[in-house]
């Protein structure tokens, strides 16, 4: 078959069974190994030129650590608090140890078990944000922590892959082992620091040139990709380091977002490849042999894991919805997952059935993690009350002496906007509570002598001990969906007088929450342009007015600055 009409036959394929995924709200990475199962050897043979798709899915492998690379900026190590950093950690230590010894009793050698078992430790980035952006929970206290560990778990598997590649020079045997290791790692950290000095002295005064061009700037992001790549592979290290490695030197870099953004559409189409690859390698006679171990260690990543989040947040004091919410961001597996299986088998450490197994295991846990993540409310109001092992008697999030009495307001979200009015109504001295889920704003208020308490607006349990009916004004700066309508329902169901004021992102939203009662939706965005309309208004043509504004504003923003708050980026997930 010609291999033009072989790929329009692919990619139109995997469009059709994408549209069933859309459908059934599942992520469309389902539909591109179902399609490759479908016209693989196994079943239709459509698939033939292999060698030609290999390549395609190994550009789109190098394309999406390249990605992963641009991402990766000291900046995440920022992002990651404790919480994260010890859920993340504990969680990957206790499912890789667990999982090995699960699958060590179907009888697998012990090489073969670790890589399994540490491709079950690792969830979808891609797919989580998409599915917590699509929820409206990215500003929630779980979804804060979630995306902390998710970050952490991508630092985690590049180190692994970079071990995994270099061990596979490592087959003599002795000492030869970590000799061989140690060079090659050795020889990748030289490489790696010698570029990112060529990134940070050379190519930082080039940013400029290339910046003015879009064009020059997306070929320049592909050249430096694949070449960096190359060089890593001609010196005998893996292309996927070398593509992770080529993204991580221009981390820094000030273009690395449009980098990335422009490099997006070339790794969707080429990951869609990749994903149709690893369909087409599924063989009947690989899944009836995987089947049953693929189900067992499904189970265990859709149960053990948020077991395991869930244990280690109550540890610390979060609790249980919070702890729930945030475990079941972890029971699937990554595309890392199946990135570290391949290379383990391209080392010929590990046989194809591997492979199998652990796709197996990924289309379960993404489809079924999938609706429990959807249907998270109601799974908690089923089996919440079973949860109450995981949470400790005083937990790290509760209403404390806070809740012994009634409050003229309560503010919910001290960030951005909530910052402004906490400002406002101390100095004329309401009587205030404020609910945040950070705990740095929560020492800065406690520091200012502004009451406060730490918690998460969306828990019902929580809102319910704070009495919010009781009070006057109740303030919500959080633009979640599911939470305003929690916390307006809390409210009407026992007082029609407080006046409710919540933040809302889109219109029909604002409409519907007039329409269930409350007394004013503040949009950020509109506000914002209707303060500009008024400046202009007032100030028409006098420059020294705009020189006042100007100065007034850059105090502001230093503030805003000085206490650590941002712009919202709004950005799509897709995958």
């Amino acid at each position: 078959m010609d291999l033009f009409i072989e790929l329009g036959i692919l990619i139109a394929a995997s469009a059709l069974i994408s549209i069933v995924m859309r459908i059934l709200r599942q992520p469309l990475i389902i539909g591109y190994i179902i399609t490759g199962f479908i016209v693989g050897p196994y079943v239709f043979n459509i698939a033939q030129s292999e060698e030609v798709i290999r390549i395609f899915a190994e550009l789109g492998i190098a394309f999406l650590l390249f990605i992963v690379g641009l991402n990766l900026s000291p900046k995440v190590f920022k992002e990651v608090g404790v919480p994260s950093l010890v859920t993340g950690l504990g969680q990957i230590v206790f499912t890789s140890v667990i999982g090995y010894i699960i699958v060590q009793l179907f009888g697998f050698d012990v090489l073969t078990s670790w890589y399994i078992a540490i491709a079950l430790t690792f969830s979808s980035t891609i797919i989580i944000l998409k599915l917590l952006s699509d929820k409206g929970d990215m500003e929630t206290l779980y979804g804060k922590i979630s995306i902390g560990f998710l970050l952490l778990q991508d630092v985690v598997a590049t180190i692994i892959l970079i071990v995994a590649a270099s061990s596979r020079l490592g087959e003599s045997g002795g000492g030869a082992v970590l000799q061989n290791v140690l060079l090659l790692l050795g020889k990748g950290a030289v490489l790696t620091v010698v570029l990112i000095l060529i990134s940070t002295k050379v190519l930082s005064r080039l940013t400029g040139f290339l910046g003015r061009s879009q064009e020059l700037l997306f070929m320049f992001s592909i050249g430096w990709g694949l070449g960096v790549a190359a060089l890593f592979y001609s010196l005998g290290l893996s292309i996927e380091v070398g593509a992770l490695i080529g993204g991580v030197a221009l981390a820094l870099s000030p273009f690395h977002h449009e980098m990335s953004a422009k490099m997006r559409p070339l790794r969707d189409f080429f990951i869609v490849v990749f994903f149709i690859f690893l369909g087409s390698q599924l063989s009947v006679a690989d899944l009836q042999s995987v089947l049953v171990p693929a189900l067992i260690l499904s189970a265990f990543v859709l149960v053990g894991n948020p077991l395991i989040v869930m244990a280690l947040m109550g540890a610390m004091g979060y609790r249980k919805r919070t702890g729930f919410f945030a475990g079941l961001t972890v029971a699937q597996i990554s595309e890392f997952s199946l990135i570290l299986i391949l290379l383990g088998i391209k080392n010929g450490q590990i046989a194809q059935s591997a492979l199998s197994l652990v796709t197996v295991v990924g289309v379960v846990t993404i489809a079924a993690s999938t609706y429990m993540i959807l249907y998270a409310d109601k799974l908690y109001a089923w089996l919440g009350r079973v949860f109450s092992i995981f949470e400790r008697t005083h937990p790290k999030e509760r209403t404390g002496d806070a809740a012994k009495r009634a409050y003229e307001t309560i503010l919910f979200g001290c960030n951005r906007t909530g910052h402004d009015i906490v400002e406002v109504l101390s100095r004329e001295g309401r009587d205030l509570l404020v609910v945040d889920y950070n705990p740095e704003i929560i020492s800065y208020l406690r520091g200012k002598g502004i009451t406060c308490v730490y918690g998460d607006a969306e828990d019902a349990e929580f809102v319910e001990e704070l009495r919010p009916w009781e009070a006057k004004m109740v303030i919500s700066t959080i633009a979640e969906p599911e939470g305003a309508l929690l916390l307006l329902e809390k409210i009407r169901s026992r007082s029609s007088d407080t006046i409710v004021i919540l933040t809302s992102q889109d219109i029909p939203e604002a409409e519907r929450l007039y329409k269930e009662g409350v007394s004013y939706v503040i949009m950020p965005h509109f506000l914002g342009a209707t303060y500009a309309a008024e400046l202009l208004r007032k100030n028409k043509f006098a420059s020294e007015s705009f020189a006042f504004e100007k100065t007034k504003h850059l105090s502001y923003l230093e503030t805003k600055k000085q206490r650590g708050h941002t712009h919202p980026h709004i950005e799509k997930f897709e995958m």
